[in-house]
């Protein structure tokens, strides 16, 4: 992400020169003639003066130069010409302060395009980067943002600035920005924009970690995008054991599901709720991908154990049967769920609703299974309808609805 800038001296060969007269002022090169006018008649020779002083620096006459060519200036262009002699002579003496008096000198004459001065303050954040002062980098910085606000570039380096520090917080918060910038002028942001701000989110522990990887997933979903947001969200919730079983499922039908540990916890969790079909079929699609193997004594106690369990058509039509209270329904509607009877599943799990089952999680499954079935509107209509602590997740399977 770091942007390399040409040194500061280069940049401030692209400024106008002071220009020829029959007084002796130096020539610009042809590519660099000057759009900007004349010194006026009464100022001339003290800029004059200035600028031979800068030119042989002579730095025990420069200050008293100075000062006489600002006296005896007039109009912004005298200003200008004052202000580019100033420069050339703070950075002569690589005097960073003086440099950044010399640029604000420039911007307060309205002489230059904001867009070249810009380019000053970027070669100027630059240096205060590489000297380690990096709030002084990034006030450089975000003064060629103001001049040229529509340039994401700036906010680049000071995110940039921001890592360098070690200040990641910050660093987001200017990636975010270039983000915003880049949807307010109708543009799909950069990948590389949401890699970053999820990256350093996620490494400062942010809370916004996960909305951002939303964000970037809504952009660029891929395999990769779903398989690292999701990791994201299960690491930012420590886990919560609640809600594995539906972020696997989800990481099950994204190809997120990378490791041994993915498939172990996945069937471990649906063996200990009971979902035994599901187990079953987690193991075997592991142990096909290579991830798993049946003879390691947890894999093979999951498979010895689920097995003779998985409920045929009449056991779920009897457990359907003899459901009285909410979770009972919810459970049923897991069976029907990991037999693949999405449809059935989800009749249980509306069933469960109107008994008062919690809503956050019955709507939570009722949205997951009607996605599985194909019913695009009924598993958005279910998934915004939860709140609370799943909110989060439903987020990622209304996605997953929408792109799939």
């Amino acid at each position: 992400m770091k942007l390399s800038l040409a040194a500061l001296a280069a940049a401030i060969a692209a400024f106008p020169a002071v220009p020829a007269t029959a007084a002796g002022l130096q020539t610009a090169p042809a590519a660099q003639q000057p759009t900007i006018g004349q010194p006026s008649d009464k100022a001339r020779a003290s800029i004059v003066a200035l600028q031979t002083a800068v030119k042989a620096n002579d730095t025990a006459a420069i200050a008293a130069k100075l000062a006489a060519a600002q006296a005896a200036a007039k109009t912004p262009t005298d200003h200008y010409w004052i202000a580019k002699l100033q420069l050339d002579a703070a950075v002569a003496s690589n005097n960073l302060p003086a440099i950044q008096q010399a640029i604000d000198a420039v911007v307060a004459t309205n002489v230059v395009p904001a867009s070249q001065v810009a380019g000053l303050y970027a070669s100027l954040g630059d240096r205060f980067d590489k000297a380690k002062q990096y709030d002084q980098a990034v006030a450089a910085f975000q003064k060629a943002s103001a001049l040229v606000p529509s340039d994401e570039n700036y906010l680049l380096l000071i995110a940039q600035t921001r890592v360098d520090q070690g200040n990641k917080p910050e660093a987001v918060a200017a990636l975010e920005k270039a983000i915003q910038m880049s949807k307010a002028a109708g543009k799909t942001p950069d990948e590389k924009l949401y890699r970053n701000a999820v990256g350093l989110a996620y490494e400062a522990k942010m809370p916004n970690a996960v909305s951002l990887s939303r964000e970037w997933l809504t952009a660029y979903p891929s395999d990769d995008s779903w398989k690292n947001a999701i990791a994201i969200y299960r690491n930012v919730n420590g886990g919560d054991p609640n809600n594995l079983l539906d972020v696997l499922r989800l990481a099950r039908l994204t190809k997120g599901m990378q490791t041994e540990n993915d498939y172990y916890a996945y069937a471990a969790k649906a063996h200990e709720l009971g979902d035994f079909g599901e187990a079953v079929s987690v193991v075997d699609e592991g142990i096909a991908a290579g991830k798993l193997k049946a003879s390691d004594p947890d894999i093979a106690a999951i498979l010895k154990d689920s097995k003779p369990k998985v409920p045929t058509p009449a056991d779920l039509a009897a457990a359907e049967k003899a459901a009285r209270i909410p979770t009972a329904y919810i459970r049923v509607g897991d069976r029907y769920y990991a037999a693949g009877n999405y449809q059935k599943a989800a009749d249980l799990y509306r069933e469960a609703l109107a008994k008062g089952a919690d809503a956050g999680l019955a709507n939570l499954r009722l949205g997951e299974a009607l996605a599985r079935s194909g019913d695009k509107a009924g598993a958005t209509a279910a998934l915004n309808a939860v709140g609370g602590t799943r909110s989060d997740l439903a987020k990622f399977w209304l996605l997953y609805v929408q792109t799939h």
